[in-house]
């Protein structure tokens, strides 16, 4: 269920050839900064290189404030609002919104993702039309500076990296001000309810509650 085959439809975002050379989305993390300085100079007539290594279609908009750090790749008809920071290395694909005060770094964004309030994304894949609430974040490293492990139940996944924040399959939903700790990983068409501190796998169309109880939304 934390499969890269489990979690995305491949078919909306650029970075598609290159996610299926793995099977886990973690072991991607590591080249998303090579595969941006691949991608961009191959994307031809409809982006501009507004500055060395940030490619922005020219469908985006992006607000005069918003901080573009490289690489870094807009897709088209994205929306980067007032005040963003792209630290770079990040793969941002079509009519995706980045918010007013959001921090992007190390990701892909699938099409249609939307973080648009004060959002801290780093180390992390955000499926197609995953969106997080206003205030939730992804912390991408444990306070004890360890390597991430993903928790599964009984079932215990050794990533073997240091920064890893969260793996948001498609179409998943995080309430307002919610924390998905290091190696956090939710499946397709899931919810996490606002406020809530999140870890380990969360399976598809589920609902993460108050304290960690988690249901079926067949069981509703």
């Amino acid at each position: 269920m934390y499969k890269i085959t489990d979690l995305y439809d491949l078919e909306h975002t650029l970075a598609a050839d290159y996610l299926k050379g793995f099977t886990y989305p973690w072991e991607a993390l590591k080249g998303i900064k090579e595969l941006i300085l691949e991608l961009g100079p191959r994307l031809g007539d409809e982006y501009a290189e507004v500055q060395p290594q940030v490619w922005v279609h020219k469908t985006a908009t992006v607000a005069p404030t918003a901080f573009l750090g490289a690489p870094c790749i807009i897709g088209p008809n994205t929306e980067v609002r007032h005040c963003a920071f792209i630290r770079g290395s990040a793969l941002v694909g079509a009519d995706c919104v980045v918010g007013n005060s959001v921090e992007l770094k190390n990701v892909i964004l699938f099409d249609h993702v939307q973080t648009p309030h004060y959002n801290y994304v780093g180390d992390s894949i955000l499926g197609y039309y995953s969106h997080m609430g206003a205030g939730s974040i992804t912390s991408n490293v444990k306070s004890d500076k360890k390597l991430v492990v993903v928790h599964n139940g009984t079932e215990n996944v050794e990533t073997g990296i240091k920064k890893f924040g969260a793996m948001l399959g498609d179409y998943v939903e995080v309430g307002c001000n919610a924390v998905c700790n290091p190696g956090t990983v939710i499946g397709r068409h899931s919810n996490v309810y606002p406020t809530s501190c999140v870890r380990g796998v969360v399976p598809e169309n589920s609902i993460w509650k108050d304290n960690g109880i988690v249901i079926s939304k067949e069981d509703k």
